[in-house]
């Protein structure tokens, strides 16, 4: 067939629905870059669609139940759906409840969802005429990009099912990471934000075999990695990294200006007592004088982290225990989340459980010390100059950006009400901070 009449011909079309963490959305752009890159045209409703992608969470009870709804939802408006992500990893529960799914594939399994695509709506790829950037093709914006450096996970937290899910650590190759980096900054990406189970852990199981780029040897390490990165000239952030010694020679990173000085740190308690029942390390008097270290070298740096209230076993005095942690650490960003059943997790066996209304109160108190911390954090910014990134242009509200210490979805953002010129997003501008909220700051341009 000639160019001309493949161009003629309509291409077939995908729809593809989304659930889930950064990670999951990272599965769904590269499912997307090979859609794109075989002629397939991406379907904004599920009419327009020849097939529809479900990629689903299945990491907690609610989120599975999202998942299921989803998929039903996909099923009435469309009929054609293929299921792929973490729920995707117990196929019997799909199929049990929606025996005319085309196909369910576990998650980051891309060949398999394409090869399911195929047999419902065959390719019409044209390379003349199907054109797909060098960085792929992404569903956040423009100008800022995760980037997953490892699938799975080696711990075996009692409350978490990620490696049942996903597997064990399998970390990719640093050349292989760093080309996909170079290429999203090359493409107009400002932001990257780094991603995985455990970045900390990132090479161990490659044993941190090297690579050359840009004629350089660079190891599979969480080090190496974030110091080529600070070469490429965007922000580099640093997610879900457990506090492993080796976390310290980042900081001198942060201090030269290589990398965001921020950390997402997920602590989960303080209670040594339910750190052991959740499996996970728990020396907190190391981690305040860590934190203390950290904040003498980089006195800004930014620390955002996770906890679970409401653990099975958790009694009041560990969560005191949890409480005096958090206004002594004073952590800048903190989420909180009430404890959860999920299906297949080791804690589910576990004695005394809390009562729903015990974690609800719990849960309360957590986050009006945590309020009183961010708002006290966020004053003492007002009257200081940031850079700041500029995520979209509101009509009502103003310009919508973000400071180092505000990671997208998950923190607070810069508000400028009344810019001094016309804004894009993307766009890096410096701001003088005038007020502060909660969780949010105000400011005008310099």
């Amino acid at each position: 067939m000639s160019s001309s009449a493949a161009a003629q011909k309509p291409s077939p079309k995908v729809g593809l629905v989304s659930l889930g963490c950064p990670k999951a959305l990272v599965d769904s752009e590269r499912i997307i870059t090979q859609l794109k890159a075989e002629g397939y045209e991406i379907s904004p409703d599920y009419a327009g669609a020849d097939v529809v992608v479900v990629n689903t969470c299945g990491f907690l009870d609610s989120a599975r139940a999202e998942s299921l709804e989803a998929i039903g939802e996909a099923l009435n408006e469309n009929g054609k759906v293929i299921v792929t992500g973490c729920l995707g990893a117990t196929p019997d529960l799909i199929l049990g409840q929606y025996p005319s799914v085309l196909a369910v594939t576990g998650p980051h399994r891309y060949e398999q969802v394409m090869k399911a695509v195929h047999e419902v709506v065959p390719p019409q790829h044209d390379p003349f005429v199907d054109l797909v950037p060098a960085a792929g093709v992404k569903l956040t914006p423009r100008h800022y990009a995760y980037l997953k450096i490892s699938e799975g996970c080696n711990h075996r937290c009692s409350f978490c099912i990620i490696p049942h899910l996903r597997g064990d650590l399998v970390s990719r190759p640093i050349d292989e990471v760093l080309r996909e980096a170079e290429n999203l900054v090359n493409g107009g990406v400002r932001e990257l934000l780094v991603i995985s189970q455990d970045t900390s852990a990132y090479g161990v199981d490659l044993r941190h075999r090297g690579a050359e780029w840009r004629g350089r040897e660079r190891r599979a390490h969480m080090t190496d990695l974030a110091a080529a990165l600070g070469e490429l000239g965007a922000w580099v952030r640093l997610h879900y990294v457990y506090p492993y010694p080796h976390v310290d020679d980042v900081i001198p990173l942060m201090a030269a200006g290589k990398v965001l000085p921020y950390l997402d740190i997920p602590f989960q308690h303080a209670s040594p007592r339910v750190l052991k029942a959740m499996r996970r390390p728990g020396n907190q008097e190391k981690v305040l004088s860590r934190l203390a270290a950290w904040r003498r070298d980089v006195p800004d740096i930014a620390i955002r982290s996770t906890f679970i209230v409401g653990f099975p076993g958790e009694t009041e005095a560990d969560f005191e225990e949890l409480l005096a942690f958090l206004k002594e650490a004073r952590l800048d960003r903190v989420g909180c989340f009430r404890y959860e059943a999920v299906d297949g997790a080791p804690a589910n066996d576990l004695p005394d459980a809390v009562p729903e209304a015990v974690k609800e109160e719990r849960w309360n108190r957590f986050m009006a010390v945590q309020q009183q911390i961010s708002m006290e954090k966020l004053d003492a910014k007002v009257g200081r100059t940031f850079d700041v990134l500029v995520d979209e242009i509101d009509e009502e509200d103003g310009v919508i950006c973000r400071s180092y210490a505000d990671a997208p979805e998950i923190d607070g953002n810069v508000i400028i009400e009344e810019p001094a010129r016309k804004l894009r997003p993307g766009e890096m501008v410096k701001v003088k901070i005038t007020d502060a909220g909660e969780y949010d700051l105000w400011g005008e341009m310099v």
